[in-house]
């Protein structure tokens, strides 16, 4: 297990949860978080930035213009998406909009958790230095390349070829699973998900446990 330094989050114990697209992340995060984990999404934090009079609107309408506004006063997804495809600088500008709210909140909640642990969702963990440097312990929800290409077809009706694309945009399955320190196994069942899940709650308990008496806490 990596230890934590003065700069990390120290209270409460913070565990990071990543996977590629369609491992299933939420699935996993939703169950830890039945179990009494506090749960910290920085997917939904984004959302909530973006959302009608998120934080996030404004510097993002400045920076783009009107067209990446929908009526609503949301970003204009299918309109961003586009834009940061033609130029790659844009994407670049929308995350140095996006990235440190999205930081600033994450830590904000996880500080403010009252829970025994923190979990950290982070879909892009594994290539995000900041991120690594907050959490205690890296969980990788890990499923087969196929099982992934048929999940994300499935519910956002892209090809094949386009799901591929994404994840080879992300960090590799291998890459993932070497930077763990536990791995959740979500090619089976929900039952056997839940399972793995209900294991890693009792050792998670047991560290952050652990780490609380070993600060004074």
């Amino acid at each position: 297990m990596r230890t934590m330094t003065s700069s990390k989050i120290r209270a409460p114990f913070v565990v990071g949860l990543t996977g590629g697209i369609g491992s299933g992340k939420s699935a996993a995060a939703d169950l830890f978080a039945e179990l009494g984990a506090a749960l910290v999404d920085t997917d939904r934090i984004a959302h909530q930035l973006t959302a009608p009079g998120g934080a996030a609107m404004a510097p993002i309408e400045a920076a783009f213009g009107a067209g990446v506004v929908a009526a609503d006063g949301s970003l204009n997804r299918p309109a961003m998406r586009a834009l940061a495809f033609e130029d790659p600088e844009a994407r670049k500008r929308l995350e140095a909009i996006l990235h440190p709210m999205i930081r600033d909140e994450s830590l904000r909640l996880c500080l403010a958790a009252d829970a025994p642990y923190v979990l950290l969702v982070v879909p892009l963990l594994v290539e995000s230095g900041t991120y690594r440097e907050r959490v205690a312990r890296l969980c990788v929800v890990d499923c087969p390349e196929d099982v992934q290409v048929a999940r994300v077809m499935q519910r956002s009706g892209l090809d094949a070829t386009q799901v591929r694309a994404i994840m080879a945009a992300q960090a590799s399955r291998g890459m993932r699973l070497a930077a763990a320190d536990d791995v959740v196994d979500n090619g089976g069942s929900h039952a056997q998900l839940r399972e793995q899940v209900e294991c890693l709650h009792r050792t998670y308990l047991a560290l952050a446990e652990r780490a609380r008496l070993a600060h004074g806490v």
